[in-house]
């Protein structure tokens, strides 16, 4: 694949294939809708294909790109209009499944999503962005869970794998500080854990409207 660069030499080879890779993506080199092929990639940066497969995994996990059966994997193409209208969508369901669990506020509940909080500051802290995403989104799903409206619980489930392709929960492209996006979690947990249902209810919608200062969307 032209112009991926010069061939690596280091250790860690799958982890070089694929900060180069997404450095790729994210600059714009490499187009929505481009096919990442594993042999020219493995020839161009002289390395077998084991350490690209791995790489092109990690991508496909955060987001970066789709895997097609018996096609391939490429680039993956997000639509900006669609990202909008499932973003606004999810600002209802989550202001209303904070308003409920602040005000039937449960250790339980309260350890579940702490849980995730933890999980994220771990994967922040080893840059592992596709582990950071299933702990937020798994933040965001406890949370409906907690409602105790068991018909909440079934539209997440519904919108989830749209909210992940969609990049609308933890967008992998975010530049900003990873560790500082769990520690605003932990802010939005506490909130919860304060039994003002107004204020908490206000926290999440403005946080999945990206209102809050956290452009990753977490």
């Amino acid at each position: 694949m032209a112009g991926v660069g010069e061939p690596l030499t280091r250790v860690l080879l799958s982890d070089q294939v694929y900060t180069r890779v997404r450095g790729l993506i994210i600059g714009g080199d490499l187009k929505a809708g481009d096919r990442l092929v594993e042999a020219e990639i493995a020839r161009d940066l002289g390395v077998s294909q084991a350490p690209v497969r791995e790489a092109v995994k990690r991508l496909v996990h955060e987001g970066l790109a789709d895997h097609v059966p018996r096609r391939g994997s490429f680039v993956a193409d997000v639509s900006s209009q669609d990202a909008d209208a499932a973003r606004a969508v999810r600002v209802i369901i989550e202001e209303f499944a904070a308003r409920a669990v602040a005000e039937r506020c449960t250790a339980t509940a309260m350890e579940g999503l702490s849980s995730q909080v933890r999980a994220m500051r771990e994967a922040a802290a080893a840059g592992d962005i596709g582990r950071f995403r299933d702990a937020d989104i798994g933040f965001h799903r406890a949370l409906c869970e907690a409602s105790g409206n068991p018909f909440l619980t079934r539209i997440w489930s519904l919108m989830e794998p749209s909210l992940r392709a969609l990049r609308v929960v933890s967008d992998p492209l975010f530049t900003g500080d990873w560790t500082q996006m769990a520690d605003h979690h932990g802010v939005l947990l506490d909130m919860l854990e304060s039994a003002d249902a107004d204020r908490a209810a206000a926290a999440f919608a403005a946080h999945a409207r990206g209102d809050d200062g956290i452009l990753g969307h977490g």
